[in-house]
């Protein structure tokens, strides 16, 4: 990795010198402790009583919510110094990490999110970092190659006919991640943060998919998220 915990905590504490924002904190942490590669995003801005995107663009289908076609991205493994100047040249600039090259991520209701992570713990199954967004997301980082595996595996399992709001993000994918605003909605946010086990190491999509998939039924039915995970 670029630089160590201690760097980090540093950078939190005594070195706003260097980064300003919490975004370049963030930035910093992800690419040189976490090991994912960033990427500096629009924002939603209020302009004549509306939302628009910082990008510029009249009619942008995603505002506040993509990569900044002008900015480069900061690689895996950067050092403090380079993320903290590369952060410099896109100031406000949203976080955002692309999907499909360490990890790929399960959608799923907030709710239904918080439930499986009760479950999931208690099965002493392996959690990477779970993210929550102000919509009502919750956010599973899984192992890349989870959004094409997804529909052969709920066929396997017996889920392929069921009633899920479970949708799987992949490569060309970007998650807005905490600190971050989302789209002018407000921040993002940690469920279960990275640690240095799981962040450059996410579970098997198949893994946590059992649990998944029966608390978005259960949500879907409109019933209690309760009992044994399973049909």
């Amino acid at each position: 990795m670029g630089f160590t915990i201690g760097g980090i905590r540093d950078l939190r504490s005594g070195s706003r010198r260097r980064v300003r924002s919490a975004e370049g904190t963030a930035a910093a942490e992800y690419t040189g402790l976490w090991g994912w590669d960033v990427v500096p995003g629009a924002r939603a801005v209020r302009a004549g009583g509306r939302t628009v995107c910082s990008c510029g663009a009249a009619n942008c289908p995603s505002p506040g919510a993509h990569p900044l076609s002008f900015a480069r991205e900061v690689p895996a493994g950067a050092t403090l110094e380079k993320a903290v100047a590369a952060w410099a040249e896109t100031p406000g600039a949203a976080v955002l990490l692309p999907v499909g090259r360490s990890f790929d991520v399960l959608d799923v209701p907030q709710d239904a999110g918080r439930g499986a992570l009760v479950r999931l713990e208690r099965m002493g199954l392996p959690l990477g970092p779970v993210a929550a967004t102000p919509t009502g997301r919750a956010l599973f980082f899984v192992a890349p190659g989870a959004a094409d595996a997804l529909p052969d595996l709920l066929y396997r399992m017996g889920w392929d006919d069921a009633d899920l709001d479970l949708r799987p993000l992949g490569t060309g994918d970007h998650v807005t991640a905490p600190p971050s605003d989302l789209g002018g909605r407000g921040p993002m946010r940690w469920l279960r943060q990275p640690v240095l086990d799981t962040a450059g190491c996410p579970p098997q999509a198949r893994l946590l998919l059992g649990a998944l998939a029966y608390v978005c039924n259960r949500a879907a039915s409109g019933a209690a998220v309760s009992g044994p995970p399973g049909r």
